[in-house]
């Protein structure tokens, strides 16, 4: 579905220079762009190449004000224009979609599922499970008992939503990912040495505009609830435990493993393969790079401090570590 220059303008709040009625429907990289793709750049650098390119109009800085050879949209943040621009375009192929359920797929009676919405191939959604308006219901997913999701949600193929969880709007779950399984949650009886599995009867919550990676898993809570806050993007193959509490905007990098009743607080980013132990607390805009690793019941502080090595420390202490190491092998 194509939409004209003018209104991508409006929609990411941008400065129309040139032809408003040009309608496009793609986005691309300068080299491989076409003329229906919208380019950007960041960099007056490249201006002349996206100019150059066959591109049919350009996301600029302000350098670009008063070129020609393309209409522009003019914008003092060219890359979150952009992103915006791709989000409008992907929702004006959302609103074109054929909405319906799938003649393979299995739709309890007791579902109740808004207008508009799609459910693919072999796609199952249990009883009492709600979908809302617009939400794409992947092919082999399964959505289990009693599972609200909200409204323009995406869900890829063959995931997972165990009962009782609960999505908000505008959700994306990518492929395989598991949400509201079990936690690893064991009693061990001190006679036989045997483990009894503790109660997993708590519930998983996620709020608005969250993304989710492929192959990732968000366990329920225990006897309460594990929670994710608004905004939060968590890559692929991340691993959240029973009673984690997330706040909103929380950036988390592939292979993350995070232990029970973990909270994790507003605008803290977190790297790759980073390790965290049960009840740790990560407060509000901390940064911990890739490895690094939390001990049990340990507290990071410190607005925008950037946190390494295992156990973490902020990251100017641990380099002084580690040179002072190296210099006491060096006179070995």
């Amino acid at each position: 579905m194509k939409r004209s220059l003018r209104e991508i303008a409006e929609a990411v709040e941008a400065r129309l220079q040139g032809d408003g009625s040009l309608a496009l429907d793609g986005l691309a990289s300068i080299h491989s762009a076409s003329k229906n793709d919208l380019v950007f750049v960041e960099e007056e650098k490249y201006l002349s190449r996206a100019l150059q390119s066959a591109a049919g109009a350009v996301i600029a800085g302000e350098f670009a004000t008063g070129s020609t050879g393309k209409p522009l949209l003019i914008s003092s943040h060219p890359k979150l224009a952009f992103a915006r621009a791709a989000r409008f375009l992907q929702e004006g192929n959302r609103a074109g979609g054929q909405a319906g359920i799938h003649a393979s797929a299995v739709v309890s009676t007791s579902a109740r599922l808004a207008p508009r919405v799609i459910v693919g191939e072999r796609a199952i959604v249990a009883d009492g499970a709600e979908i809302g308006e617009r939400t794409r219901i992947g092919a082999g997913c399964v959505i289990g008992r009693e599972v609200k999701i909200g409204r323009e949600c995406e869900i890829y193929p063959n995931v997972t939503i165990y009962a009782g969880t609960t999505l908000g709007d505008r959700v994306i779950v990518h492929a395989g990912a598991v949400l509201g399984s079990d936690g690893f949650g064991y009693v061990r009886d001190p006679k036989s040495g045997r483990y009894e599995k503790f109660p997993q009867v708590g519930k998983l919550v996620i709020e608005d505009d969250v993304e989710i990676g492929a192959n990732s898993t968000i366990d329920r809570g225990a006897l309460d609830e594990t929670r994710i806050g608004r905004g939060t993007k968590i890559d692929n193959l991340v691993h959240i435990g029973h009673n984690c509490r997330l706040g909103e905007n929380v950036v988390i990098a592939a292979q993350t493993g995070l232990s029970g009743s973990i909270v994790i607080e507003n605008n803290v980013v977190l790297g790759g393969q980073v390790g965290i132990g049960e009840h740790a607390r990560i407060e509000e805009g901390v940064m911990l790079g890739g490895q690094g690793g939390v001990l049990p019941n340990k507290v990071l502080r410190g607005r925008g401090v950037a946190f390494w090595g295992t156990p973490a420390q902020p990251v100017r202490q641990y380099l002084k570590q580690l040179a002072a190491l190296a210099r006491l092998v060096k006179k070995r």
